[in-house]
């Protein structure tokens, strides 16, 4: 079950980024059913606190287009390669978040009517309002654009409060720290440092496109159970990226 808390939401509507490769588990590759079943179980106990979540999924758990890309295959091919593999992560998600009881909504970038929704702004924002977690695929549909950028831009489409973005380590750092021992964690970073600092927060047009819009992102580690709550709640668990003031 999810843990019970009285604390208020910092945000009462997010974007949560996911990465591919966090559906993987430890196989690095593939679908993992148990750890995606333990990614739903914090969405819910998220959406539990009566926050609206939206969701954007990478697909290098199933294939990277930049990697085909270099492996030989046309860019823009191996693009879309990569935007349909985020629908098969978003319809193994909605699957488990409503085996959990929560109502979901997949929506594409690239039209395929018989699994999911087309992307419409209005309608997203209206099934976010019915409690409905909607799960947006198939990046931005344009080659060449991330999977970080494409979620840049629908939390802005549906005027999310906030960007959280779920990784494998628990923040920003002055340094790689799994290669730097005395790499140090910024609980706050502003977004001109972190440009300036040349951080992988994110890539760069996502990066800017936030900064422009003054959208706070959250960086912080998905694998402890119960981390979207604490991200949602505020606590100081990852890293804070804003502006010149908290």
């Amino acid at each position: 079950m999810g843990e019970a808390t009285s604390a208020q939401p910092r945000w009462q509507r997010v974007l949560l980024k996911l990465s591919g490769e966090a559906f993987a588990g430890e196989r690095g590759s593939g679908l993992d059913y148990a750890v995606i079943g333990s990614l739903a179980r914090q969405i819910v106990d998220a959406h539990a606190l009566g926050v609206e979540i939206a969701v954007v999924i990478g697909g290098g758990n199933i294939i990277r287009g930049q990697h085909a890309a270099q492996a030989g295959i046309d860019r823009a091919t191996a693009d879309y390669m990569g935007m349909l593999a985020t629908v098969i992560n978003a319809l193994a998600l909605q699957d488990a978040i409503e085996q959990l009881g929560v109502p979901t909504r997949v929506q594409t970038a690239i039209q395929m009517f018989q699994v999911a929704e087309p992307f419409i702004r209005r309608r997203a924002i209206r099934h976010l309002e019915k409690g409905r977690v909607v799960i947006l695929a198939a990046g931005t549909g344009n080659p060449y654009f991330t999977t970080d950028t494409a979620a840049a831009l629908r939390a802005l489409e549906i005027h999310a409060q906030a960007f959280l973005k779920a990784t494998n380590v628990d923040g920003v750092y002055d340094s790689d720290p799994r290669l730097d021992p005395n790499a140090k964690r910024f609980s706050y970073i502003t977004y001109s440092e972190a440009i300036a600092r040349q951080l992988r927060v994110m890539d760069l047009t996502a990066l800017t496109l936030c900064m422009e819009n003054r959208l706070p992102i959250v960086v912080f580690n998905i694998a402890r159970p119960g981390n979207v709550v604490r991200a949602i709640l505020g606590e100081d668990i990852g890293t804070l990226v804003g502006g010149e003031e908290k």
